[in-house]
């Protein structure tokens, strides 16, 4: 784990938490924090989590951000890539090999509601 938490700010934290809540389950990642109408946390932990934050004059709407979530499987890959596109989310690349990033990766890249590019990757281990 490298980060404690990752937070990006959303247009309408409604529409966001239904995207992540079913995007975030097809990669093993359940709600770990929720303060109502203003964030909500995906992870394992409340100290190793992706958080979505209503924006607002406080918290200025995210723009142009990249997150990669690591997925157990290249079937959760493609669940991710399937429960994103039934959910609002726009392909940004179909699931499958990268081997211009390193042999053994295996992703999908959907733009979610607010226009993010959300990865996931399975990343077979070699030693």
């Amino acid at each position: 784990m490298i980060f404690n938490h990752v937070q990006i700010k959303v247009k309408d934290l409604k529409t966001s938490k239904l995207f992540y809540d079913r995007v975030m389950s097809a990669l093993g990642y359940d709600q770990v924090l929720d303060i109502p109408d203003i964030v909500i946390g995906y992870g394992t932990s409340v100290h190793d989590m992706f958080e979505i934050r209503q924006a607002d004059q406080d918290a200025p709407l995210s723009h142009a951000v990249h997150i990669s979530f690591n997925a157990d499987t290249t079937k959760s890959v493609d669940d991710f890539y399937h429960l994103a596109l039934e959910n609002g989310g726009t392909c940004h690349g179909k699931p499958g090999p990268r081997p211009e990033y390193e042999d053994g990766y295996y992703a999908a890249f959907v733009l979610a509601p607010d226009g993010h590019n959300i990865e996931a990757v399975y990343a077979e281990q070699r030693e």
